[in-house]
């Protein structure tokens, strides 16, 4: 009888092990899911129009203008979206909106520092991050904004240099002008684009 006693024992005691271990390891895999970090986007190669198949000219703009025009296509491309948010271009570029965050959606602020690379491109290095009352770390918040905000296949988030590549170059135009950044100086509110205007374009 103490022999069967002693079997039922070790069986609990093996079941009991076994359910712990399971639970760990449920545990660790659904930890390493929330940690795991976002996969760095690459960089798409600028593609430069030919020689003698284009004329180029240099647009000069206002910070009001450019801002009316980035806030008119992010309604259009946000429209049939259930996301909000808006761009400010004040002495930096300010991107403010919600981001959903578990059930909820949380405000997102984040002041980003322009700057021109010689290909006509743009990087914005991030200042300040906050994400509502959240304490998290400027790289995990820029994690979720690029797993859960959407952005035009030519913004890539990159969120371990804490910075956001806008390859204006890349942009699909219905006239298939191609635009590059010139000059963006938010403080002295000197902006200025080159656009090529390809001549198979023209009839």
């Amino acid at each position: 009888m103490k022999k069967k006693l002693l079997k039922f024992d070790d069986r609990w005691k093996w079941l009991f092990f076994g359910l712990l271990t399971l639970n760990i390891i449920v545990f660790i895999v659904m930890l390493g899911f929330i940690l795991w970090p976002v996969s760095e986007a690459e960089i798409p190669p600028v593609t430069k129009p030919q020689p003698h198949e284009s004329s180029e000219f240099v647009v000069r703009t206002t910070k009001q203008n450019l801002n009316d025009l980035i806030n008119a296509y992010l309604d259009k491309f946000l429209e049939h979206t259930q996301h909000d948010y808006s761009v400010s271009l004040e002495e930096d570029v300010h991107l403010f909106g919600e981001l959903p965050v578990f059930s909820s959606t949380v405000p997102l602020s984040i002041h980003l520092e322009p700057i021109v690379q010689d290909n006509g491109n743009i990087i914005l290095k991030q200042k300040s991050i906050s994400l509502g009352l959240l304490e998290l770390p400027n790289q995990k918040i820029m994690e979720y904004m690029k797993k859960y905000l959407p952005m035009p296949e030519w913004v890539i988030i990159n969120p371990k240099k804490e910075e956001i590549y806008v390859a204006v170059t890349e942009m699909k135009i219905k006239s298939n002008f191609q635009v590059g950044i010139e000059q963006f100086d938010l403080k002295t509110n000197h902006l200025a684009f080159r656009i090529h205007v390809p001549y198979k374009t023209l009839g």
